[in-house]
């Protein structure tokens, strides 16, 4: 049994063909890929399309659940916009670990360790926290007691010996910090049953950096052509929702003037009315008075000053 063992792709779509080609040159049709397929590299889509052709296994790393919507970090979002839903809820199902048995050892592979995705297992962590990550976790689906545990996510190479089981990383395919070449891991399980050996290689690659770099600056152009549209839309947006603001004070005010007018002129018929029925009210009465004066004269005349003094309403009636 042989297992082409990779993690940390990160967008790196030449190192990761590169890495490739070599597997397919050694003839090994077992390929796992222990997390990280997305962030940081240019070609989330196109690495993320390899590994669901190419992988056999795969479990989830931390930037994959990122990704998927575990954060929102401006890092996260970029990335997340060149996928279709389809891939993010590929990311975001992906199991936490493997755990198989090889030559009669429980073999366990996680992205970060067995306490969490987002937990990092430095080769200077204690050697009980060390010893831990080969224990159960069933919270994550991780059920043995581990003989040898495999991961990845520093980003270097690295075996390690604690306390008599192996502690492996597999190294970076498309971001490794310990060299400028891709890394991968070879393990090897003999087919005999009875045997309990395994050998372990690293797998160094040299790939395209330049064609890498020129698809960076090539999606970093897109973004600032997609930003620059973005401000031009948005300021747009800004004179049209001014314009429209304006126009719609314009009309309030219109309409608040045309109000005023029409209460004015309402106010001034009402004026004029009420003038007009006071001037009516005021010739009533001086009519009324007037007559009321001519039959006091008329009846004085006829000398009934009592009676002309009982209909005496006076002058401010």
């Amino acid at each position: 049994m042989k297992l082409a063992v990779l993690a940390d792709l990160h967008a790196n779509l030449e190192a990761t063909l590169s890495v490739h080609a070599d597997i397919v040159r050694r003839g090994i049709t077992e390929v796992w890929v222990l997390g990280d397929l997305v962030g940081k590299g240019p070609r989330p889509r196109e690495v993320l399309g390899w590994v669901q052709e190419n992988a056999t296994r795969v479990v989830q790393g931390n930037w994959d659940a990122r990704v998927a919507g575990a954060s929102h970090r401006p890092q996260d979002l970029w990335p997340r916009t060149l996928l279709s839903a389809a891939d993010l809820r590929y990311l975001g199902e992906l199991p936490y670990g493997i755990e198989e048995t090889f030559a009669r050892q429980v073999w366990r592979f996680v992205h970060a360790g067995s306490r969490g995705v987002f937990h990092r297992l430095y080769p200077h962590s204690s050697l009980q926290e060390q010893v831990a990550a080969f224990e159960p976790n069933l919270a994550l689906g991780l059920t043995q007691q581990a003989d040898a545990l495999v991961y990845a996510d520093i980003h270097e190479a690295l075996m390690l010996d604690v306390e008599g089981l192996p502690l492996i990383n597999c190294g970076s395919v498309g971001n490794p910090l310990d060299s400028t070449l891709a890394c991968y891991l070879i393990l090897e399980f003999p087919d005999n049953l009875q045997g309990v050996s395994y050998s372990a290689q690293f797998v160094r690659i040299p790939y395209n950096r330049a064609a890498e770099v020129t698809a960076a600056e090539q999606q970093l152009a897109t973004v600032r052509m997609q930003s620059e549209q973005t401000r031009i839309e948005s300021e747009q947006s800004q004179q049209e929702a001014a314009v429209h603001s304006k126009q719609q004070v314009e009309q309030a005010m219109n309409h608040a003037h045309t109000l005023v007018a029409e209460a004015k002129t309402k106010a001034e018929r009402i004026r004029g009315d009420s003038e007009r029925e006071l001037a009516a009210a005021t010739q009533r009465r001086d009519s009324i008075n007037a007559q009321l004066s001519n039959v006091r004269q008329m009846l004085a005349a006829l000398g009934g000053a009592a009676v002309g003094n009982a209909l005496d309403i006076g002058d401010n009636a």
